[in-house]
């Protein structure tokens, strides 16, 4: 009787973390879909990209209140805040490289970042592996990007550019291994959240990608 309680259990905890997966890349595919509209508009109607203060505000803002709405179905609206505000924000760059007639890097980077996030997801789901050990690495490297960023705008230099936007794909890269693995590991059970931890990572991802290509390519010019 007790054995069979304890399979019960197991088979419940296992349809649990499988529903939250689904959900989580369901919710995240909708969300990417929504946020790449909202900057094909943003390019469209060739939007400013906003100041430094209305970024912060609506970045931590947003992502604040998904957080505090994620137990609630009002989350689920909060996240397609967060994602298409971040869509925005992406127009002007897009345009940008566009303009420069450099959509090539665009497609590069948006390959790479496609790359990254499958092979990444595969090879948790694949091995099952246990990630959670990379949460005091990734610690370590958000403090050093929080220094650099805030190094970069006294210090104008290209090194440094690079180093950052390599530092970011690296975290971004841990953060999709470590989100994923957490889903199905039971240590995260709200796919609102876990949504918007892997949809940041991907952004970052491919803002950081398109930046090194756009570099190494300056410099070969």
């Amino acid at each position: 009787m007790q054995s069979r309680i304890i399979v019960d259990s197991r088979n419940e905890s296992l349809l649990s973390t499988h529903k939250v997966l689904r959900n989580t890349y369901f919710l995240l595919g909708l969300t990417m879909a929504f946020s790449a509209v909202v900057a094909y508009i943003s390019m469209a109607m060739n939007l400013p990209y906003p100041n430094i203060i209305v970024l912060l505000v609506g970045f931590y803002g947003l992502l604040f209140i998904t957080h505090r709405l994620a137990d609630r179905p009002a989350g689920i609206f909060a996240a397609f805040a967060f994602t298409g505000f971040m869509g925005y924000t992406i127009g002007p760059i897009l345009n940008m490289y566009v303009t420069n007639g450099m959509e090539d890097l665009v497609m590069l980077s948006f390959a790479g970042t496609a790359i990254v996030f499958f092979a990444c997801s595969a090879y948790v789901l694949t091995t099952k592996k246990d990630m959670s050990f990379l949460a005091t690495a990734m610690f370590a490297l958000f403090i050093v990007l929080l220094l650099g960023m805030v190094a970069s705008f006294f210090f104008q230099m290209s090194a440094l550019a690079i180093a950052i936007s390599a530092l970011f794909v690296v975290f971004s890269t841990m953060t999709i291994l470590y989100e994923t693995s957490n889903i199905i590991h039971g240590g995260e059970t709200n796919y609102i959240r876990a949504t918007v931890s892997i949809y940041v990572a991907i952004y970052n991802l491919f803002l950081s990608l398109l930046r090194l290509l756009s570099i190494f390519s300056s410099s070969n010019d």
